[in-house]
């Protein structure tokens, strides 16, 4: 039996030419312990030369096909929570030769690394430091990655818990932020619950509670395909990854690594490029700007910084921080950033902030003392959103600097992100409420979009070719696509636990772009046309 995924001319231009739809196609099937189909399990195919990884899922049928492979050696592995198969460690591939591999699944261990964040929330056990642990730490990363998939005794972990202070002294730090005493109750928390004598069961599976908070996902679902690239060392936690003019895509590194990096997509290959700023930079957002340079925001030192094309160098530009608050988040923050078509920059953080590269001056607008998205509308509009308990969103007129808000109809909402449509409308991500927003400027009137599962905390987002409203869910690690015709919303499940996806950005081809901070790699995905199957 041949199994084809039909794809359409555009998903082939999706995947950077032509030339790739004459490329090689692997597919296979998947099959339960019990011999049966088996759905939902991702199949990625990482070439061996450039570690790029291209993954699908097996559908109802437990069949898999991912298409457009460059000529090269593969290597394939299954990923399916709760289940195992070995790899396939070499593969062949090429426009006369596709690869065939069938998985038979077997019964595994379903580890705490698997879970999602609102998964882990509902299982981890109670105990002095969760709270400060939530509240502080996984406001950058979950516990999946840098707790539940290592084990550590009280040295080392106090060792980690002195390192986040230091490192992200501008985030924990300030009066009431992260006391010394909520440094031992996490320090104590993290020996008792991922120490080598844990109190918590070997696999969240043995809870009851288990159970009732498994995800599943529709079969429409089933035709999201993701393309992966690695990042060259361990600690860069890409934020996003935004295109550029040349088809390279620009990645801020949050934490300590103080690097932005460029990718070639077709390639793989990533150059770095070190900033200036001694500490811990936190760089959040990169920009490419309509001349080439590429700007980005250091969330650590309240700067903003510029890549020159020609030399290759950065330079840094200090906004002066409040006296007294250096090193804080109260001094000041850049956070998200865009430029305007005239060469300005704007940025979010605390305060919302204007630059003019030319006179290489900082305006604060100090009506919005705190936002965290932003968004340009085609007619120069700056659209913000305050993410706070009673936050707003608004507009500045760049020219009059005349800021107006609006109050969303959710209290406790907190706007998170912010896209503006082709036709002036305005989306947003209500992060507590876990609803999309969606305003109109002409009109005045909001309308809100309820999102699915039991803690949707929409986060990156982004609108398609077509005008559907993609978003990704910080605790419940799904995608998920609004349909604004009909109100459909449709849940994508995404291959590692713990997301912390941050910016979406759709490029040329209609791909929409992503960085996975926690998992320390930026991608894409796409929709296979129509998920169609046919058997020959």
């Amino acid at each position: 039996m041949h199994v084809a995924i039909r794809i359409s001319g555009l998903a082939c231009a999706i995947l950077a030419g032509a030339s790739i739809c004459a490329a090689g196609t692997i597919s296979g099937t998947v099959k339960g312990p019990d011999g049966a189909a088996f759905e939902g399990a991702f199949v990625g195919a990482q070439n061996s030369k450039t570690r790029i990884t291209v993954s699908a899922l097996s559908d109802k049928q437990g069949h898999y096909q991912i298409q457009n492979l460059p000529d090269g050696d593969y290597e394939l592995r299954i990923r399916a929570v709760g289940y195992k198969a070995d790899p396939v460690s070499s593969l062949a591939v090429s426009s006369g030769k596709n690869g065939t591999s069938d998985f038979a699944l077997q019964k595994s261990v379903v580890r705490w690394n698997d879970l999602s964040m609102y998964q882990g929330e509902q299982l981890l056990p109670d105990g002095k430091g969760r709270a400060e642990l939530f509240r502080t730490c996984f406001a950058c990363h979950g516990f999946e990655s840098r707790m539940a998939s290592v084990t550590r005794d009280e040295s080392g972990w106090r060792d980690r818990v002195n390192f986040m202070v230091t490192a992200m002294h501008f985030f924990v730090g300030g009066v009431g932020r992260f006391s010394d005493q909520d440094q031992e109750n996490v320090v104590s928390y993290l020996t008792s619950t991922f120490g080598p004598d844990s109190t918590k069961p070997k696999s969240p599976a043995d809870l009851p509670k288990y159970a009732d908070i498994k995800q599943t996902f529709p079969d429409e679902a089933m035709n999201i395909v993701y393309t992966e690239y690695e990042l060259p060392g361990p600690n860069r936690m890409p934020w996003s990854a935004a295109p550029d003019k040349t088809g390279h895509f620009w990645m801020p590194y949050y934490g300590d690594a103080n690097k932005i990096g460029r990718l070639d997509p077709k390639t793989g290959k990533v150059d770095e490029f070190q900033v200036p700023n001694q500490g811990t930079a936190a760089i959040h957002s990169v920009q490419p700007a309509p001349d080439g340079s590429v700007w980005f925001t250091e969330q650590g030192s309240d700067k903003i910084g510029k890549w020159d094309p020609a030399t290759n160098e950065v330079t840094e530009y200090q906004d002066p921080q409040t006296p007294g608050k250096q090193g804080t988040l109260a001094g000041g923050s850049k956070h998200t950033l865009r430029v305007e078509p005239n060469g300005d920059i704007w940025a979010t953080g605390g305060p919302v902030s204007k630059f003019d590269p030319k006179t290489r001056q900082f305006t604060d607008v100090k009506e919005i003392p705190s936002a965290y998205g932003i968004a340009l509308a085609q007619d120069g509009t700056v659209w913000f959103a305050e993410f706070t308990p009673d936050g707003k969103i608004g507009k500045i007129d760049p020219k009059t600097m005349k800021v107006t808000k609006y109050t969303v109809p959710t209290p406790n909402a907190r706007p998170r992100r912010i896209q503006v449509d082709t036709d002036g409308t305005v989306w947003f991500c209500e992060f507590e409420a876990g609803k999309l927003g969606h305003f109109d400027p002409k009109t005045e009137t909001f309308k809100e979009f309820q999102l699915p599962g039991a803690m949707p905390t929409p986060y990156a987002m982004n609108l398609d070719r077509d005008h559907n409203v993609w978003y990704s869910s910080e605790y419940m690690d799904y995608i998920g696509r609004l349909d604004p015709k009909t109100g459909k919303i449709t849940q994508y499940p995404f291959d590692h636990p713990e997301n912390t996806m941050r910016e979406f950005f759709l490029d040329d081809q209609g791909r929409m772009w992503y960085g996975t901070p926690a998992n320390n790699k930026v991608g894409y995905f796409y929709l296979a046309a129509n998920n169609e199957r046919a058997s020959n």
